[in-house]
């Protein structure tokens, strides 16, 4: 545990001041656009865009640095115009899956963003752990009209119990707490509605929590002392309540920071100006066909949109789930899942790496489109973290020791781009981990089965 003490644990007090416990410190001003009439430096979004069943190994991994820029294998090609602002990682393990070993696509999905497997001894009912994209929800959500956004293409309905798992574990990857599955939006216009849409008085906030900071000082730093003296059942109701307590923290965070825009404005002084250069907010406009690429595309706007006009600041979407999905404007009507398990048929194998390519190709429309647009001294990708990747390796044989991750955007000078890292150490936590350090959420214990920050991938 040294590294993680070392590379991703902070103590209690830098935890609290991060918190707003000490709203003079710079970190405020980086939740928020106001900085007196000068626009501040633009927040930090972080967005996760999933495919199931892994990708077809040599079609994907780039065999050097200089092939990765100036040319990518075909199913990464869609990324090449802008490929200096990507950064691939190859190395990052999955979470080994014994004891439920045939249960490999109730997995895939369900550990993608939690880094850990479910409870083995309550199989029959939702039993894991707060994913990493409501961990950043429950720190920064407070200052965004949504604390998160969830997509997906297809409904979470899928039936099916491997190993006796519970069939959610099958359709959704964002878990508010471990009991707590986070459904998904699938029609873009509610989505529309959703983040823009009327607020009733339940939205709005009038007055201050009276909490008591001193206490919660107190009880936030007993409660890490006390955690390691718990059985693993009474763990996982103190974390659920620390993530409860943490929450109101934020949100009294945010309400203090209302109250300071509100008095700059009344002193004439616009909180929110940003830089008379940033691009206008995009027009999102409602598919009326069912191509999937226009189907996932508008998803994708919804995305960009909601980032450009700080709607919210966190955003996953699942752009299929295991089983089930099909591609015939690819022209084949076979189901994804049906073709991984290929073996040696080249048809398969040309059919899969379609599906990977034709994947990519609508996570780099998104961050294309994103890259294009102007905010505060450079682009709204520069100041985003977008994460397109798979929880298998290999679909053929379900392997997950080298999952396939794209991040595009540099994280407001956190992340360093253009680069292809053929040798990283790390698992899947680790890379959670470290991609909340970048965004600026700072943890008190791992994520899932983290014990280290991925720190080569930083700038």
């Amino acid at each position: 545990m040294s590294d993680m003490e070392n590379s991703t644990l902070v103590n209690r007090r830098t935890f609290l001041k991060g918190a707003g416990v000490s709203l003079a410190l710079p970190f405020m001003d980086s939740l928020s656009w106001a900085a007196g009439t000068k626009a501040a430096k633009p927040p930090v979004r972080l967005a996760f865009m999933y495919m199931p069943h892994g990708v077809i190994m040599d079609q994907f991994w780039p065999k050097s640095q200089d092939q990765f820029l100036n040319s990518p294998p075909p199913i990464i090609q869609s990324l090449k115009p802008i490929m200096g602002q990507c950064l691939m990682m190859k190395g990052i393990s999955g979470v080994p899956i014994a004891p439920f070993n045939g249960a490999p696509h109730a997995l895939e999905l369900s550990t993608w963003l939690t880094g850990r497997l479910p409870d083995a001894d309550s199989r029959g009912r939702i039993n894991i752990a707060i994913s990493a994209d409501q961990i950043m929800a429950n720190y920064i959500g407070a200052h965004t009209l949504l604390p998160s956004l969830e997509l997906a293409t297809m409904p979470q309905t899928w039936k099916e119990n491997q190993e006796g798992l519970h069939e959610g574990y099958y359709n959704h990857c964002s878990y508010r707490s471990p009991t707590q599955p986070v459904p998904a939006e699938i029609d873009p216009r509610n989505v529309l509605n959703r983040l823009f849409g009327k607020r009733g008085k339940e939205g709005k906030v009038t007055q201050a929590n009276p909490l008591d900071r001193q206490m919660l000082d107190r009880v936030l730093g007993g409660a890490r002392d006390l955690r390691r003296t718990l059985a693993k059942v009474d763990q996982q109701k103190l974390d659920e309540y620390l993530d409860s307590v943490r929450s109101v923290e934020r949100r009294i965070a945010a309400i203090e920071s209302r109250q300071q825009d509100a008095a700059l404005e009344k002193n004439g002084v616009n909180p929110s100006k940003r830089h008379a250069t940033d691009s206008a907010p995009i027009e999102v406009k409602i598919p009326e066909g069912d191509k999937r690429s226009e189907y996932m595309q508008v998803m994708c706007d919804l995305t960009v949109l909601a980032f450009q006009t700080d709607t919210t600041r966190v955003s996953t979407y699942v752009g299929s789930r295991p089983n089930g999905a099909s591609y015939p404007e690819l022209g084949f009507s076979n189901q994804h899942h049906s073709q991984t398990h290929y073996g040696k048929d080249q048809e398969k194998i040309r059919k899969v790496a379609a599906i990977n390519e034709f994947n990519v190709a609508q996570f780099a429309y998104m961050v294309k489109k994103m890259h294009a647009l102007r905010e505060g001294d450079g682009t709204l990708l520069d100041n985003c973290i977008m994460m397109w990747g798979s929880g298998l390796e290999d679909g053929n044989k379900h392997q997950r020791e080298n999952l396939p991750f794209i991040l595009a955007g540099k994280g407001g000078g956190t992340l360093k781009t253009g680069r292809f890292l053929p040798n990283i150490q790390g698992n899947q936590g680790d890379l959670l981990t470290t991609l909340l350090s970048c965004v600026g959420v700072p943890l008190d214990r791992p994520i899932g089965i983290a014990t280290k920050q991925i720190n080569e991938i930083k700038a």
